[in-house]
């Protein structure tokens, strides 16, 4: 089976990294790619929003299987042209991913699908902003309607920074704030059917101690001790195959990977937010745990044929991934820094904790920043306690001048593994 990923971060390193190791692919593809990817896959140059660029790069290069990996070139319509030109597609069309496109609707969706969400304003005008800071009150929850890289969301208990924040997008979704811990479940869909993968929990925050701004994500890990263990089978019933279910009675079938951002409160799990893509760095530690091999899988989900998978296969190791981020991120990040160290984890570390490529790129021999979040390095252990300590030990080998990063990444859990 030929591949070819598109998009060129963690996510998709992660990705291609699955990939290259499923003995059913013969050639693994990376458009555009970055230094790191281009070890496991052949890297080939595409802008990654043109849909037409995209399908007739898969079309050269005989592809069986195309993965869409970030949510901009979905929402664009990429996966719409590669379907029209005949090739099996992961990915939702444009219209299904509007599910991560637009906040607004998916609380539209979610309504009409029963699904448990925080209650929410969709506001255009000061006046409506400051109607629904009023009535919901501190902390305040502020989301920027349309795509923002993760960053688009505020929580804050200052007032005036949640405003500015609200009159800064064009329409923005301001809801209650919902209490209790954060779990990210994916399930990948064919529209029909809904396989759910393992839970994973993020960072979202750029500090140790969730201080600082919201980032893209800082780490994660998986499994979660912590949480209950019918909770996969609650999310499956109540949001995940209500979700699939209505926009395929919409017109608009979801195919692809379906992200479910959940708050467990004191009332019960609620949708924080959709997305239409595995999530980073979700993927990392998800992914890690995956024996089943990947390529059939999405290529069943894209083929419609989801409902004859056999049951996924999962190693009972924990997984730990710890993002290195640049200077100043997530506010104005430095690039361009070289980067050393890469090769002494991959003699010293592989294949218990290894690196993957976010913002890089090639300068001659040396591997410079090339972005906010640069790397994300991923152990697996027995426990947390143990994936942790080795993700942390090949952090520790990587120099990047002025990097950052979180030092508290799954200790809390770790405590309870």
């Amino acid at each position: 089976m030929k591949v070819l990923v598109i998009g060129g971060g963690a996510r998709e390193h992660a990705l291609c990294r699955s990939l290259s190791l499923d003995p059913a692919v013969s050639a693994l593809y990376c458009a555009p790619g970055n230094a790191g990817i281009a070890d496991v896959a052949t890297l080939r140059p595409v802008d990654a929003l043109d849909g037409a660029a995209v399908a007739t790069l898969a079309t050269e290069l005989a592809a069986d299987l195309v993965v869409v990996g970030p949510e901009a070139p979905l929402v664009a319509g990429v996966a719409d042209a590669v379907r029209a030109a005949g090739i099996p597609v992961f990915g939702p069309s444009a219209e299904a991913a509007q599910l991560e496109g637009s906040k607004a609707f998916a609380k539209d969706v979610m309504a009409a699908a029963g699904v448990p969400t925080a209650r929410s304003y969709v506001c255009t005008t000061p006046e409506e902003v400051d109607a629904a800071l009023d009535a919901f009150g501190a902390p305040y929850v502020v989301k920027d309607d349309g795509l923002a890289a993760g960053k688009g969301v505020v929580v804050t208990e200052d007032l005036a920074a949640a405003r500015a924040h609200a009159l800064g997008c064009d329409r923005v979704v301001i809801e209650e704030y919902l209490d209790g811990p954060e779990v990210s479940l994916f399930a990948i869909t064919d529209g029909v059917t809904v396989v759910p993968l393992q839970p994973a929990q993020d960072f979202k925050r750029a500090l140790d101690g969730d201080q600082g701004p919201n980032t893209g994500g800082m780490g994660a890990y998986s499994p979660l001790p912590w949480a209950d263990p019918k909770l996969v089978d609650e999310v499956m019933e109540l949001v995940l195959q209500p979700t699939v279910d209505e926009l395929r009675r919409r017109g608009t079938p979801f195919s692809g990977l379906l992200y479910a951002g959940l708050a467990i409160t004191s009332r019960g799990t609620r949708v924080i937010e959709f997305n239409a893509r595995f999530g980073d760095p979700e993927t990392q530690v998800v992914l890690a745990r995956l024996r089943t091999p990947l390529a059939g899988v999405l290529l069943n989900a894209a083929n419609g044929t989801l409902d004859a998978l056999p049951p996924l296969v999962w190693c009972e190791d924990a997984a730990v991934t710890v993002v290195i981020a640049s200077h100043n991120y997530p506010e104005t990040p430095r690039t361009g820094d070289p980067i050393e160290g890469l090769l002494e984890v991959a003699a010293e570390d592989e294949p218990d904790a290894y690196v993957l490529h976010a913002g890089t790129r090639r300068e001659g021999d040396a591997i410079v920043s090339a972005g906010g979040r640069v790397l994300s390095v991923t152990a697996t252990g027995s426990d947390l306690a143990q994936a942790r300590e080795k993700a942390y030990k090949a952090v520790a080998r990587i120099r990047l001048d002025g990097s950052q990063h979180r030092t508290d990444i799954a200790a809390k859990a770790a405590g309870h593994s």
